[in-house]
């Protein structure tokens, strides 16, 4: 294999590829997949367009603001200009941007291209501690940061690295700067094989793995998802939640639509509900989200919200036939599924139309290939489970990562998911590869008993993991959120493991059910497993069949018990101390991006301690006990005024230690969870000392006390 000529000066990215024989297979079999060898992506997407249809069709929309297609190629233009001219930026050079989804980060990220640059996206949530490690990896010389962004990349430790704002007032801002300078820009004529753009894998654990994608890649999903499934015409409207730091939503708003010289509707943030609402008033025939977000516009009675939609493509997490069943019934769509990888860059196997089977992601999109396979690299009989491979026009190079090698095996791209294929050739999702639970020797999707468990008229949302078992080795778990008017007691309980039982083989029923409020789930909507399997393996002694009549150990969150619902003659196992605590969020807890800070969420959970060990009549250890643990995983944005509720639960008492979960509530959800841990040291003692017998009861089997508001 050889590549282009480069046009990068700053060989970066080149020098960090993974070697020729550890890269995939890549098929160009399509004819529209034939790129000239000097391509500029950001030039195909914009000036060509423009040259097929003119400069002054709509181009992308804000609730309160339109750009045309001269529009955004000027804006762009110029900040080319500015990086080239006088930020001194050289084709190659990295550029960080961060931002929720605007014109101007779309501006931004045209320019970076035009200029030969590479744009390194981020998601706008990201905290400073996880920039650090991006700038770490990725080594970008400047970063555009919307300028309400700013503080935690300000806080990041990236001391060579020079930040530029947008969307300011200020007379240093890049659209101040960006609009002294000369209009026009001819794009940098880059290889089609230089690295366009870096980006994240948007995984919940581990470090994080920096994917390379070319010029031509970018254009190629356009060229086979987008032209061959979506079918998008120049008068469509695309809208849809994903970030544009994610592929998904790099994707689906800003290069399908630009490609197709359509327009794309760029939404900050929206609920659901406030998707549905703008999807109807500004006209969205295309959208992108999650099968949550439509399981929730269902849930809230707004599918006719989407009456003018003629496209909704669901990715991110597998898509229950249920949902798809649902939707189609109230709105008449056929909800497009697929599977994408951010490795890959976006969707290789989905289908549309008559050819959707409800419950199958679909069939290899037209330009990849798709197989299943063994342990050993072997492909398995039709109707057989095994790991799924990919290869096509673009695959996986990580940049100077050893995890290259689990990836890529002889050709083929391992997307890390668990498939059969029918004898149709229908791709039928069964679990991630580490999402399947061995249970006294029996294998069990923890997807397939999600789906049994979601087609149930109580279930709202439900996830699967494995629970520690000392019988069985694990058990299958259900977190599960109920339906309005639904009782969280053991009867329903019951109700629902026979309910799976009756569904699928009577094995895979979960023999323990949790009811909580909602799923822990990452900014893109991904399910966040790994946060269910932590929680089930600190409940492991509650995870009990409720068949075998011990529904009294059913574990619950402390709002739940606080207002349970179970037979009075039931007998109730004592529970761990909990307490709620509810505050408003003050001005200092946040920025005006809706960033609340490490220290509010950890002032927060020690206030929430502070008033459980008060109640428990312990009020002399707050203070005393020294932390040695601190986490915290944030999920929504809060602002100045909302009203908060703090959860937190003894999870252990140790012999000398104690450890908390906490959650943080806001008006949209859960904010932000994670855990705490102290160990009990007496002034005088020189390190710890075991708790007393009546601080170990009080703390072990209190249970929830009365909520508390702070004024």
């Amino acid at each position: 294999m050889e590549l282009s000529p480069s046009a990068h000066v700053d060989t970066f990215c080149r020098d960090h590829l993974p070697p020729f024989e550890q890269w995939p297979e890549l098929l160009f079999e399509l004819p529209e997949l034939a790129y000239p060898d000097r391509l500029n992506c950001a030039a195909a997407l914009l000036d060509d367009t423009i040259a097929r249809l003119g400069p002054e069709r709509r181009c992308l929309l804000t609730p309160t603001d339109r750009w045309s297609y001269g529009e955004l190629r000027d804006h762009a233009d110029r900040i080319a200009r500015l990086l080239t001219e006088e930020l001194e930026l050289v084709p190659g050079n990295r550029v960080l941007l961060r931002g929720p989804n605007t014109p101007w980060l779309a501006a931004c990220w045209l320019g970076v291209l035009k200029a030969g640059g590479v744009a390194v996206t981020t998601m706008p949530l990201l905290r400073a501690a996880e920039l650090t490690e991006l700038v770490r990896i990725a080594r970008p010389t400047l970063a555009l940061c919307d300028h309400r962004f700013l503080a935690e990349l300000d806080r990041a430790h990236a001391p060579d690295l020079r930040i530029l704002p947008f969307g300011g007032p200020g007379p240093e801002d890049l659209t101040t700067r960006s609009a002294n300078q000369c209009p026009g820009f001819t794009a940098v004529p880059t290889a089609a094989d230089d690295v366009a753009l870096i980006a994240f894998t948007s995984g919940t654990t581990g470090r994080p793995k920096a994917t390379l994608h070319f010029h031509r890649d970018v254009l190629a999903n356009a060229d086979t998802f987008s032209r061959h499934l979506l079918r998008p015409t120049p008068d469509d409207l695309f809208a849809g939640t994903p970030p544009l730091g994610f592929t998904f939503g790099l994707g689906g708003l800003l290069v399908f639509p630009l490609r197709a010289g359509a327009a794309s509707l760029l939404l900050e943030q929206a609920t659901p509900e406030q998707l549905a609402e703008q999807a109807r008033s500004h006209g969205v025939s295309v959208l992108f989200t999650a099968p949550t977000a439509y399981r929730a516009i269902l849930a809230a009675g707004l599918a006719d919200r989407l009456e003018g939609v003629r496209r909704c493509v669901s990715a991110g997490e597998p898509l229950p036939a249920t949902v798809w069943k649902d939707f189609h019934t109230a709105t008449g769509r056929r909800l497009i599924d697929g599977i994408g990888a951010t490795e890959l860059l976006h969707v290789f196997i989905s289908a549309a139309d008559a050819d959707i089977r409800p419950g199958s992601t679909g069939r290899p999109v037209p330009g990849y290939r798709a197989a299943i396979l063994d342990a050993q690299g072997n492909p398995v009989p039709d109707g057989e489970p095994g790991l799924l491979a990919v290869k096509g026009p673009t695959g996986c190079r990580y940049l100077d990562d050893e995890r290259q090698r689990d990836y890529v095996r002889n050709g083929w791209n391992l997307t890390g998911d668990t498939y059969l294929r029918d004898r149709d050739g229908y791709f039928w999702y069964q679990a991630r590869n580490d999402d399947m639970i061995v249970s006294a020797g029996y294998n069990i999707a923890g997807p397939e008993v999600e789906q049994a468990l979601a087609a149930h008229p109580a279930v709202a949302d439900c996830a699967v993991v494995a629970a520690p078992d000392e019988r069985r080795g694990t058990v299958v778990k259900a977190y599960v959120v109920l339906r309005e008017g639904a009782s969280a007691g053991a009867e329903t309980v019951k109700e629902l493991q026979e309910h799976v039982k009756r569904t699928i083989a009577p094995y895979k029923y979960p023999r323990a059910v949790e009811f909580v409020p909602e799923l822990p789930r990452t900014a893109t909507g991904k399910l966040l497993r790994a946060e269910l399997r932590r929680r089930a393996a600190v409940t492991k002694d509650l995870t009990r069949d409720v068949t075998k009549d011990v529904t009294k150990d059913l574990p619950r969150t402390a709002s739940q018990n606080a207002t349970r619902n179970t037979p009075q003659d039931a007998q109730q196992a004592p529970l761990p101390a909990a307490i709620t605590v509810e505050r408003r969020v003050e001005w200092s807890d946040t920025d005006a991006a809706g960033h609340y800070h490490f220290s509010a969420v950890q002032r927060w959970a020690e206030a929430a301690e502070a008033a459980l060990l008060r109640r428990l009549g312990l009020a002399e250890l707050f203070g005393r006990i020294p932390r040695v643990h601190f986490e915290a995983d944030y999920r929504e944005r809060l602002w100045f005024g909302d009203v908060v509720r703090t959860e937190l639960r003894v999870v252990r008492v140790g012999g000398s230690s104690l450890h908390y979960a906490f959650e943080v509530h806001g008006p949209t959800g859960l904010a932000a969870s994670g855990r705490m841990s102290v160990v009990h040291a007496a002034p005088q003692a020189k390190g710890a000392e075991p708790w007393p017998a009546p601080v170990r009861r009080a703390l072990a089997e209190a249970g929830p006390q009365q909520p508390e508001v702070v004024a």
